[in-house]
């Protein structure tokens, strides 16, 4: 957007009008904008730029990387009179009753706003990244379950729902979703990846961008950019992509977010991308951000990351650099909290070594939105909607931010993410009477079903004196509830992580008396080392955390059948154990119904659909490795390690079965802008309704530049009763199939394409194969070419039996 030229008011002059043209609705917010940026101090637009960690301190653990070196206090009186851009988390810093914190929220709002001489108040932000991160809030399935479920729309009526709840107690920001694609299965945020794919995270990730952003609230993306690159797996770490990795594999979930979602925010990245740190970047945050793509909202830091240029990535020499080449690159709002924004960056202002232009053309951007969400208008109240017909002293206990609508989703996405990896035996559904034995540290804890941001898990574990604000039945539970004809007995075997041993010999025995053994084994969410899954928890290697795979192969070695269920934020090697189990079924992270939902699948009542989103690797070393590789990066003859995974980024099956063929004449040859419809009929052939995910992958035998040997560029999820059939129809366009050529551009390159239908990425696990040429000249495309693949599904209506 380009920032109007507007004198500077300085703060000796007398205080201008604070009523004018920019308090009246009729105007764009351009031009109220425009009329109000004149009339402000420098301190007062420097105060736009930054938010206030009111909560945070400088002890116990943080819940933001170096959290304990980085909070400085803050004179509220003092800072609240020249405005305030952002309050941080309101909610998210410790349990307080939704009402009450709504409360809290609307007097802080009122002191701000009747504090500074324009009576703006300040825009709230919270987590959102699995469910409001709030005490009491759903908690829903993380972003790899999204990615499991394959089901955009289902993902939109969650966050829509999420921000919905938001906005009731005042919060206007969320800091979601995660567009990283995951590059490297040891990083402990897989968790809050969609994938490993970038068509898969961008489709559903701009799903989630739709739902929030129809509630009212900011969706941020995060992190931009490269962030899930890191070298050796590392969080913060550096990232050494190439130039094509980053437009290929980086980039095309966020350009779908914002074109297709209208995502109003980008956090930059911690990450430094080939030496130069995403924050200090303006190639990334300004040319490429808002000279090419056009986006016109906000840029915020992630936290602490105008401060890391200085402290961690040694590229300011001081606070006042780390301003200076922030704003510079396109930061326009500090957070969590004030540090490098506010008094240092006036002074460096009035000094000269900051222009104060930088300063309007954050400012700009930041009133325009806070104009959009009503923040600047005469009527603006500070009571949020849920207190709107509540009188204060009856707050607390008013807001339920866990209702049954909230439960009956979040268990719908729980089930339709949790994926069955092997049945060979069909062992699954259990029956509903005998002996079971349900074993292991994930079974009976109800933190084995939430991630790391969600609240129980990211707040609620340093302060053990309050209740966990919402209900998680456990699996043992739930299985108790789900079969109450079985005599279902628990050994919790071993801890989640450590060496103890000990435990494992009780576990052993109830298993060799039991029918069947239900082994839950996985992760516990944490951050920064305190979990084996989340921010700050990366991995060694692949290994199932501590004795967890000891304690396997000893339920294993009884003879009782085992079926291996996964709580977990990433995939583990199953290689091990792959002929041993009688099933596995994997779920991510799966939320307050997790429980439920498992209990179900394990009992027939839910017929699994779910398809992994990630490969599950067959070795622990994991070659962590991606399903997108070339042909160099496949299983030859010329190295002895193999990284063809166990499981195949998109499998998953079903206690039905599906019949595939393909319907209709597809073109030998289109242009290079053409494009070509293809169908196909998907019948349930088995006695059980399911749903099956057709996929449709690009296969390019001969580019100018190295190409996957498989890229997904489409998907459908099919439900379908018993017998019912379903067509299902793909509009494949050339643009789909482009790519970074030689020369840096992006292309569309004539040729032969193989196009695969196909139950997964791997090449057994192609239905159909469509061959099509692309004629005619080389296209240059950018941005604006399509991104998506346009599909439907329609049920096929049988003819009338005579």
């Amino acid at each position: 957007m380009a920032i109007p030229a507007v004198p500077h008011a300085r703060s000796t002059e007398a205080a201008p009008e604070t009523d004018g043209p920019w308090r009246d609705p009729s105007l764009t917010p351009r031009e109220r904008v425009a009329d109000l940026v004149p009339r402000m101090t420098l301190e007062e637009k420097a105060a736009q730029l930054y938010g206030v960690w009111v909560g945070a301190d400088a002890d116990g653990d943080g819940v933001a990387p170096h959290q304990n070196d980085m909070v400085d206090p803050v004179d509220w009186d003092d800072l609240t009179t020249r405005g305030l851009g952002q309050l941080t988390r309101p909610f998210g810093t410790a349990p307080v009753d939704p009402g009450l914190g709504a409360l809290a929220l609307a007097r802080a709002q009122r002191r701000i706003a009747g504090a500074g001489r324009f009576g703006i108040p300040a825009l709230a932000h919270e987590e959102c990244l699995a469910g409001f991160t709030a005490w009491g809030a759903t908690a829903y399935p993380v972003p790899l379950s999204w990615g499991a479920s394959w089901n955009p729309e289902l993902v939109t009526e969650m966050a829509h729902r999420i921000g919905r709840d938001m906005r009731s107690v005042g919060v206007h920001q969320g800091l979601a979703p995660v567009l990283d694609v995951a590059r490297d299965l040891r990083w402990g945020r897989v968790e809050e990846t969609i994938g490993e794919d970038p068509y898969l995270v961008g489709t559903i990730g701009t799903a989630y961008v739709r739902g929030l952003e129809s509630a009212g609230i900011v969706a941020t993306l995060k992190h931009f950019a490269g962030y899930a690159a890191s070298a050796g797996a590392r969080n913060l770490a550096p990232v050494r992509s190439g130039a094509r990795e980053m437009a290929d594999v980086t980039l095309p979930p966020f350009e779908m977010a914002l074109r297709e979602g209208g995502a109003r925010s980008v956090m930059s990245s911690y990450a430094e991308v080939d030496g130069v740190p995403s924050a200090a970047d303006p190639a990334l945050l300004t040319e490429l951000l808002r000279d090419t793509w056009g986006f016109t909202g906000t840029v915020v830091a992630d936290y602490f990351g105008i401060g890391f240029l200085e402290t961690l990535h040694k590229v300011a020499a001081d606070r006042a650099d780390a301003a200076r080449l922030g704003l510079g690159a396109g930061v326009d709002v500090e957070l969590p909290t004030v540090r490098s924004y506010g008094d240092v960056l006036i002074a460096a202002v009035r000094d000269g070594t900051v222009a104060e232009e930088l300063v309007d053309r954050a400012l700009y951007r930041v009133l325009t939105q806070k104009c959009e969400l009503g923040l600047l208008d005469p009527g603006w109240s500070p009571l949020p909607v849920a207190l709107r017909d509540t009188e204060p002293e009856r707050a607390g206990g008013a807001v339920d931010l866990d209702p049954p609508e909230n439960r009956a989703l979040a268990r719908e996405l729980a089930e339709q993410a949790c994926v069955l990896l092997a049945n060979p035996d069909a062992v699954l559904p259990l029956p509903g009477t005998g002996r079971i034995a349900v074993v292991g540290p994930r079974a009976d804890d109800p933190l084995a079903m939430l991630g790391c941001y969600s609240f129980p898990s990211h707040v609620g574990v340093s302060h053990p004196e309050a209740e966990t604000g919402i209900e998680v039945p456990t699996v043992l539970e739930s299985l108790r509830g789900e079969l109450p004809g079985a005599d279902v007995g628990f050994a919790a075997g071993c801890e989640v992580d450590g060496t103890d041993t000990s435990a494992i010999a009780e576990a052993v025995r109830l298993a060799g008396d039991a029918d069947v053994c239900v082994a839950v084994l996985g992760d516990r969410a944490g951050l920064f080392g305190r979990g084996t899954s989340g921010e700050g928890c990366d991995a060694a290697d692949l290994s199932l955390p501590g004795v967890q795979g000891e304690l396997l192969d000893a339920l294993l070695a009884t003879g009782t059948p085992v079926i291996l269920v996964l709580l977990t934020g990433r995939p583990y090697a199953l290689g091990r154990w792959a002929d041993r189990t009688a099933a596995v079924v994997q779920s991510f992270f799966p939320g307050e119904e997790g429980g439920p939902a498992l209990a179900g699948v394990l009992s027939g009542r839910v017929n699994p659909s779910g398809r992994l989103p990630v490969g599950v690797p067959r070795g622990p070393g994991g070659q962590p490795w991606t399903y997108l590789q070339p042909p160099l990066g496949l299983a030859s003859g010329v190295s002895n390690l193999d990284p063809t995974p166990l499981h195949p980024f998109g499998h998953g099956m079903s206690y039905t079965s599906f019949d595939w063929e393909q319907a209709g004449p597809v073109p030998a040859e289109i242009p290079t802008d053409g494009s070509a419809g293809i169908e196909l009929t998907v019948r349930n052939t088995g006695d059980r309704e399911g749903a099956e995910v057709v996929q449709l992958y690009v296969h390019d035998p001969v580019a100018q530049t190295t190409r996957p040997d498989a890229r997904l560029i489409g998907y459908a999820r099919v439900p379908l009763a018993a017998g019912a059939a379903a067509r299902v129809r793909f509009r494949f366009h050339a643009d789909l199939v482009s790519f970074t050529g030689i020369g840096g551009r992006r292309i569309v390159e004539p040729g032969e394409l193989e196009l695969r239908l196909a139950a997964s990425s791997a090449a057994t696990d192609v239905r159909r194969t469509v061959r099509l040429r692309l004629t005619g000249p080389e296209r240059t495309v950018d941005h604006r070419r399509r991104l998506v693949c346009e599909t439907s599904v329609e049920p096929v209506t049988e003819p009338a039996a005579r």
